[in-house]
């Protein structure tokens, strides 16, 4: 379980978050909903301890965040990737398969499924310099993954990836969460809540809605999530 409890950011005299409280249940796709500006990427961060909060405190089976403990369980992928270009991919793989204390054979067991997963199984031995945008960022999915940590927080993971590719990887992070894995996935595109189990409807720094997906259509008056973002109130 993850508990965001009354959670303030600022930056400068800039709100980004405003007083957040939400329990994340365990083994379950929690789509982070929200147009650029919301303060996913800032929720994000602050719940692995990255950042700190002006006030309020993100605790992770009770345990309160940043913990060194728990950030060993967490996998995450930025918006941003933290690649090496004068590596190859399968290079960029076993440096931060090593930071884990990933054995070689769990190593070789992952790395290729993992490159296989992104589409990136021909591209092994190339530079990552040489990748375009899209290659960076699918190899980042696997970079995230190479631990097999149970808790990935994903900050826009298939922006700019080709529709059958995106679909691909939305299968997986179903296989994660089927077993038993805890998934955050932020996003701004608004049919990839359909793929998740719930969502945090986030605008200004403000939750409009969270819920289930399905009782989230029912609050809907056409049954499109996104008319919820126009909603002032609390959903009851």
């Amino acid at each position: 379980m993850i508990q965001i409890n009354n959670i303030v950011k600022n930056f400068g005299d800039v709100q980004v978050l405003g007083g957040l409280t939400l329990e994340i249940p365990k083994g379950e796709i929690t789509c982070l909903l929200g147009a650029s500006g919301a303060g996913k990427t800032t929720l994000i961060r602050i719940i692995m301890g990255a950042l700190q909060p002006d006030a309020g405190q993100v605790t992770i089976d009770g345990t309160p965040m940043p913990n060194l403990a728990i950030l060993n369980r967490i996998g995450f992928m930025p918006q941003d990737d933290a690649l090496y270009n004068n590596l190859t991919a399968m290079e960029n793989l076993r440096f931060y398969a090593g930071l884990h204390h990933v054995g070689k054979a769990a190593f070789a067991s992952r790395a290729e499924a993992l490159l296989g997963l992104v589409g990136l199984e021909n591209d092994a031995k190339r530079m990552v310099g040489n990748f375009s945008g899209g290659m960076r960022k699918r190899l980042s999915l696997a970079v995230m993954a190479i631990a097999e940590p149970d808790i990935l927080l994903l900050d826009e993971p298939t922006v700019g990836l080709d529709p059958v590719l995106r679909r691909s990887i939305w299968d997986q992070f179903h296989r994660w969460r089927d077993d038993g894995k805890t998934l955050i996935v932020s996003t701004h595109v608004m049919d990839e809540v359909e793929f998740c189990d719930r969502a945090i409807l986030l605008r200004n720094g403000q939750v409009n809605a969270y819920d289930t997906v399905e009782n989230l259509r029912r609050l809907s008056p056409d049954g499109h999530i996104e008319q919820l973002f126009f909603r002032k109130e609390e959903p009851k």
